[in-house]
């Protein structure tokens, strides 16, 4: 019977060593994939809490990535907060001053009234009865300033459905046609992009279509050009041009605020309220370009 032979091979140094090299590789490859994605996890998550106005969080782990998400978590807060406070004070100044402009009148009125008294009678007579007059006006104008705000404050909940955006358009211009027929302007559609189904509140959304139309015919535009697409990202951009007088960088900066108008019979809440409509659909509403040539607004679906 043979004697069977056992061989046991033996590793050179340099054979271990490329073991050691590659294991070592290839478990950093392995934990480079598992850190990629824990931090694109990480900054999804940052970026879908800035989406929903959420800057409760922070990473806690002390690593370089966590701690760069912290600081832009920690900048854009504060610059948040900084807006926030700025767009509080300049509502403060607009409401300070619409009050103001129509209770001084009604004080000065009613003390100049109780003087009237001892006037003869039918200088008395005359003077209450236009004094009154003008309290009656200042007072309408409260109320109507008043109807404003708790309108602006009380924003619906918008009650979502799926829409032709095509059709919804199109309506605002049938709705609107009569004043551009009237102001002798032209007011087209142009889709880039076929069958555009957006989710949003029909109501609310042909409002600012509305009120983006009614601006410009205020703005002595010629010509209003919407056009709409879906970009790259799948979000659905609308813009609103017209050929009308531009908007001032004065007043390119205050648009937006409540209250804030250059028209003397403007309520100065068309703009604002369209903002926080758009806000409540979970998308935008910016003025992208205003100058000799055209004014734009640009409304962003996502």
């Amino acid at each position: 019977m043979e004697e069977t032979q056992v061989v046991y091979y033996t590793f050179e140094d340099w054979e271990i060593g490329l073991i050691v090299l590659t294991t070592i590789v290839i478990t950093a490859f392995l934990v480079a994939l598992l850190v990629k994605k824990r931090d694109r996890e990480k900054l999804e998550y940052m970026l879908d809490a800035f989406e929903d106005g959420e800057y409760n969080f922070m990473f806690k782990d002390n690593t370089k990535f966590n701690k760069a998400l912290n600081r832009i978590k920690w900048l854009l807060e504060r610059k948040r907060q900084q807006n926030e406070q700025k767009s509080w004070e300049k509502l403060i100044r607009v409401l300070t001053h619409e009050i103001m402009n129509t209770v001084s009148p009604i004080a000065s009125l009613s003390e100049a009234l109780s003087k009237q008294i001892s006037r003869p009678e039918e200088e008395k007579k005359t003077n209450i009865q236009a004094g009154l007059e003008t309290i009656s006006s200042s007072s309408k104008d409260l109320i109507r300033f008043v109807e404003s705000y708790r309108e602006l404050a009380g924003v619906a909940r918008p009650i979502m459905k799926a829409l032709m955006l095509d059709l919804l358009i199109n309506k605002a211009i049938e709705l609107t046609s009569e004043q551009c027929s009237e102001a002798g302007v032209e007011c087209s559609y142009t889709p880039k992009t076929d069958d555009i189904l957006i989710y949003a509140d029909e109501s609310q959304i042909s409002r600012i279509f509305i009120n983006l139309i009614k601006n410009a015919i205020q703005a002595n535009a010629r010509h209003i050009d919407i056009t709409a697409e879906i970009d790259d990202n799948e979000y659905t951009i609308i813009r609103v041009s017209n050929d009308g007088a531009p908007i001032s960088p004065e007043s390119q900066e205050q648009i937006f605020i409540p209250f804030f108008t250059t028209k003397q019979d403007g309520s100065g809440i068309g703009l604002s309220l369209s903002r926080q409509i758009m806000c409540a659909h979970n998308g935008a509403l910016d003025l992208t370009c205003s100058d000799a040539k055209k004014t734009e607004f640009t409304l962003i679906f996502k």
